[in-house]
């Protein structure tokens, strides 16, 4: 395969509760995922909304990178046990072995591109 086009509605969008122990459900939407690209460094996309008190619980991988950028609202990252706040344009990189969550502490949703890279 040398091109891939994937259209919105081919996408699986679906509530996810309690990602990684994390409270309450946030709106999943796998935009690309390891079905669509195999054999590929590039494990997944999500397109996530965390409504207002939804958290992503702190977890870590052992092999796997991902990088969180955020499109709309404001929160929390935990990262290897700080907190940072967040919001349009930021972007957070977690590399193998790094703690990290996600917690949507304001009044609004929180819409994040998630990208996870395969070792």
């Amino acid at each position: 395969m040398t091109v891939l086009i994937k259209k919105h509605e081919q996408m699986q969008r679906e509530p996810l509760p309690s990602c990684h122990g994390g409270e309450g459900a946030l709106d999943w939407t796998t935009v690309l995922d390891s079905r669509d690209i195999q054999d590929r460094r590039l494990h997944f996309i999500h397109d996530d909304i965390l409504p207002p008190g939804v958290s992503i619980g702190v977890h870590r991988h052992d092999t796997e990178e991902e990088y969180y950028y955020v499109l709309a609202g404001r929160g929390v990252m935990i990262l290897d046990g700080e907190r940072f706040e967040v919001g349009p344009g930021d972007i957070a990189a977690v590399f193998p072995g790094g703690s990290h969550g996600l917690e949507n502490t304001s009044a609004e949703d929180l819409r994040i591109l998630v990208i996870g890279l395969a070792p």
